[in-house]
């Protein structure tokens, strides 16, 4: 039976006593925490260059809610690095009064090998990772398996750029599991360049950059509008980017 509808479990997240120099203090996007980001919204989807700190923000969030930072629930306390996220101790998490999160999970493409090494290792059922070792599926199969069968109403999710492992096929069944979700009382925070999954409906989408952090419509989004210029006219962009190699 689907759950109930509830409120987002995240209201807002800000950063006191950051330090002036140094990575990542000097982002933008980090700065403009001290302000405050609101997160009052079933899906949150930060978009932005690389290097602007969006997945930045999305790691330290995981870390301060008790998330394993290299993926995994709070239950995983696995680490193949250091992978100390100094913004964490600076971050107020603002929660909503209620009912907590069913779930807690943070998926990140670049470190979900060793998530799935992990699930092998402790040796439970693999009923809620689609029944079959994500090592005996591609990396795409492995991360749309734990989604569908891992995340659950009223859960919470946090996800790293998880359309680098994903399809343009994946990432339309990632969009359906999320939106499906969300309307089921789970919260996803997402960090992406996908203009797929920017469009999930009601999102609340920010774009980091040079300005900081700032709310944006999907069509002023930079993924979307740059993905649009080029799908019109990809010869125009080869033009200028292949350019240089006739001189």
């Amino acid at each position: 039976m689907p759950r109930k509808r509830t409120e987002p479990f995240l209201r807002a997240v800000r950063a006191e006593g950051l330090p002036e120099r140094g990575w990542p203090w000097e982002l933008p996007a980090v700065r403009a925490l001290e302000s405050g980001l609101d997160l009052d919204a079933p899906v949150v989807m930060l978009c932005g260059d690389n290097g602007t700190g969006k997945s930045t923000i999305v790691e330290a969030l995981a870390a301060e809610l008790g998330i394993n930072v290299e993926g995994g629930s709070r239950n995983f306390r696995f680490a193949t690095r250091e992978t100390a996220t100094p913004l964490a101790e600076h971050l107020v998490v603002v929660r909503r009064a209620g009912p907590r999160p069913v779930d807690s999970f943070f998926l990140r493409a670049e470190t979900y090998f060793n998530v799935a090494t992990e699930v092998e290792r402790l040796g439970g059922p693999l009923d809620a990772y689609g029944g079959v070792s994500a090592h005996e599926r591609s990396h795409g199969e492995g991360f749309l398996d734990l989604a569908t069968h891992r995340f659950r109403p009223g859960g919470l999710y946090l996800l790293d750029e998880p359309e680098s492992a994903l399809s343009v096929h994946g990432c339309l069944a990632l969009l359906a599991v999320i939106a499906d979700l969300a309307a089921s009382g789970a919260q996803f925070i997402v960090a992406t360049h996908s203009p797929i999954l920017l469009a999930c409906p009601g999102a609340l989408r920010y774009e980091t950059g040079a300005d900081g952090v700032a709310p944006v419509g999907y069509d002023e989004a930079g993924p979307v509008r740059l993905t649009r210029d080029f799908l019109d006219d990809p010869q125009r962009f080869l033009h200028h980017l292949l350019a240089g190699g006739d001189r």
